[in-house]
């Protein structure tokens, strides 16, 4: 049973509302499995929250070892599948709308309370978990700062708390990341209130402490744990779609992500179908839960006159779609690029390059390996990705030895560097 302690009612009705003052009259759970906190701002997209999905899966993998608990701040957190066994405590979610600016997720309701809701949220989570672990996903600071009272709160009053930040690897480009943890003194704060990063990828791929120019101290810290995936026993289900024997299609799939920011390359992928007028193939489009109904409504009015393109909202468990296509068009997130490789899927990356380039990165990293193609954004894209779909559709399976240069073992090892920390 999944569990849910939150600062507003969840309309769905799809989750049981637990008290968060516990069972005992101490008001700490009564449990004997170590406690986890697991925190993830998720003020924009779906990869924080399918990353900590993935993590909350394999802590929870032996009954009894860990009791965990996801704060998280996604505004389609009620829409998932959550792990059995989750306790979840929702953020009043927020939305990102330029760097480092947020806005309340309910317009009518001001930011500035918004983020004193969530920051108290925390502390009372902490304070009544009084957790071994508080595992923060991406942002040391959380979300406009509102962890630092947190971490004061637990270095002055449970130091026995292990604070571990899990990292991507790849933030944004090297120089914008030196110049913004310098200004947010984001490496004292790794110093003083962190006792361990972990970081879900691989250093000969991409060395953090060198790309971030993190001192020695600091880079004696990290561990790379290799990329997070949900494995395939974490994921079942039919595609989106019924293959008819009788007319045998080839099937792209053109997936947004969230789909707050993939309008372009949900219309260029589709521009670029029609154009090809390739009778063998058809076209599903997801569009995402983030993206505006206007852009969607849009999206199926362009796709009224071709028959063989379907246009989905969104899915909660996209994987066994991935497993069926004969080819993928996506950006470059950090979850879908892994998930697709974990497919062992033919690829070609359309990445965003703003206002961050962490895609542009990946997708030139991993196109390098000779793991997926590459379509940077510019002149003439619909007519580049034109040819890279012809040539990707026509291209002979890769080896699996070239699938093998990319570790996707990092949530089992995030389980094992946990244990480790706190034997």
């Amino acid at each position: 049973m999944t569990r849910s302690y939150q600062a507003e009612e969840w309309s769905s009705g799809q989750r049981c509302i637990v008290d968060l003052r516990g069972s005992r009259g101490d008001g700490a759970p009564a449990r004997s499995a170590r406690r986890i906190c697991l925190y993830s701002h998720d003020s924009f997209g779906l990869g924080h929250l399918r990353r900590n999905l993935a993590i909350a899966q394999e802590l929870l993998r032996d009954e009894g070892e860990f009791s965990v608990t996801l704060i998280s701040g996604s505004p389609v957190l009620q829409r998932w599948d959550l792990p059995e066994r989750l306790d979840i405590v929702a953020l009043p979610p927020v939305v990102k709308v330029a760097a480092e600016t947020y806005a309340s997720h309910d317009p009518s309701k001001p930011y500035a309370l918004t983020r004193e809701r969530r920051e108290a949220l925390i502390i009372k989570t902490l304070r009544t978990q009084r957790p071994e672990f508080l595992l923060v996903d991406h942002a040391p600071q959380g979300m406009n700062g509102e962890l630092l009272a947190a971490l004061a709160m637990l270095r002055a009053d449970m130091p026995e708390t292990k604070v571990v930040l899990g990292l991507r690897d790849i933030l944004d480009a090297p120089e914008t990341v030196r110049e913004l943890w310098r200004k947010q003194g984001i490496e004292d704060l790794l110093l003083n209130s962190y006792h361990a990063v972990i970081v879900y990828g691989e250093k000969h791929l991409f060395d953090i402490a060198e790309a971030y120019g993190l001192g020695s101290r600091l880079a004696a810290k990290l561990t790379y744990c290799g990329h997070v995936v949900a494995k395939p026993d974490q994921a079942t289900g039919q595609p989106l779609w019924q293959n008819d024997p009788a007319t045998p299609k080839k099937t792209i799939l053109v997936t947004l992500g969230g789909g707050a920011d993939g309008l372009f390359l949900a219309q260029t992928a589709l521009e670029a179908f029609v154009a090809a007028a390739r009778s063998d193939c058809r076209m599903m489009i997801v569009t995402g839960p983030l993206m505006p109904q206007e852009q969607q409504k849009a999206l199926r009015q362009a796709a009224v006159s071709a028959p063989d393109i379907a246009i989905i909202e969104s899915t909660t468990n996209l994987v066994p779609s991935l497993r069926a296509a004969d080819l993928i068009i996506a950006m470059a997130g950090y979850n879908t690029c892994s998930e697709i490789i974990e497919a062992r899927k033919n690829a070609i990356f359309v990445p965003r390059t703003a206002p961050r380039v962490e895609q542009l990165l990946r997708a030139r990293l991993l196109a390098a390996l000779g793991l997926s193609y590459v379509v940077e954004p510019g002149p003439e894209l619909l007519q580049r990705l034109s040819l890279c779909i012809k040539e990707a559709l026509d291209a002979p399976p890769r080896d699996e030895a070239v699938w093998q240069r990319f570790d996707l073992n990092g949530a089992r090892r995030t389980a094992s560097c946990l244990r480790e920390i706190c034997p």
